[in-house]
């Protein structure tokens, strides 16, 4: 079986003591390719770095993560640009979006980041892979209005409402789950069965958000296989049909 993680950050430093063994860790658990969301500037180089040596299984993205918008968000934009502009190693424009969790103090600022690099997703014909904490409402409200048909993404770690995931889905955009789904006290997984399996996509969301058993502790690719099998167990179907699905909703996505 082969899976695909379609959200991992195993460039950043809490993998820097054993980064190429959790890589073929993924890899001996099936899972044959892992998308990089970008963070921003402090992180693009080693993202970029990790990458390019292992292009074969690794799918970068690049953008400005909506935690890391603070008052000089369009210098951060600029670099992001500019990393686009300077080759072919990207595949879409993520982590995007509007976190509300954390600070709320740059919300405008966000809002801004979000907006415009939705554009440079439409101007290249490129996937978006959105962040949405204690903020779909805003997120939906901006995207709404500008999204096009031919527009491809994913709403990354999917935590929402079923009539939230009807909104998201009618968009042409996927639901990414991951580890929550398998936590104890979630209504994730009442939303999830009602939702067709051609709408979902699997993520670890690397280093955060550890499946069970591994809840606490930091996350990794090769985890992907036990969100497999509980998603496998909600929408009671086989593991091997999760696994094909996923993988082949991912491929759509990222156009790979």
């Amino acid at each position: 079986m082969e899976f695909i993680d379609t959200h991992a950050h195993i460039y950043a430093t809490e993998f820097d003591a054993d980064r190429e063994e959790v890589l073929q860790k993924a890899i001996y658990e099936g899972v044959n390719k892992i998308v990089l969301p970008a963070i921003d500037s402090s992180t693009h180089s080693a993202q970029v770095e990790f990458s390019e040596k292992h292009s074969k299984h690794l799918i970068p993205l690049m953008g400005l993560h909506p935690t890391s918008v603070k008052n000089n968000y369009k210098e951060e934009l600029q670099i992001a640009e500019k990393y686009i502009s300077q080759g072919s190693l990207f595949h879409g424009i993520g982590e995007i979006g509007i976190d509300l969790y954390w600070d709320k103090t740059h919300f405008k600022e966000q809002q801004d980041a979000f907006v415009t690099q939705v554009k440079w997703a439409q101007e290249l014909n490129w996937p978006i892979v959105i962040h949405t904490r204690d903020s779909f409402d805003e997120v939906y409200k901006l995207l709404e209005p500008i999204v096009t048909p031919d527009i491809s993404g994913i709403f990354h770690c999917f935590g929402g409402t079923l009539e939230q995931a009807k909104l998201i889905t009618a968009m042409g955009l996927k639901l990414g789950i991951g580890g929550v789904l398998t936590f104890k006290n979630t209504n994730l997984r009442d939303v999830i069965q009602q939702v067709d399996i051609n709408h979902i996509v699997l993520e670890t969301d690397s280093p955060y958000l550890a499946p069970v058993p591994f809840r606490g502790k930091r996350n990794e690719s090769s985890y992907i296989r036990l969100i497999a099998e509980k998603l496998a167990e909600v929408k009671q179907i086989p593991l091997e049909q999760i696994a094909a699905t996923t993988t082949k909703n991912a491929l759509e996505v990222f156009n790979i």
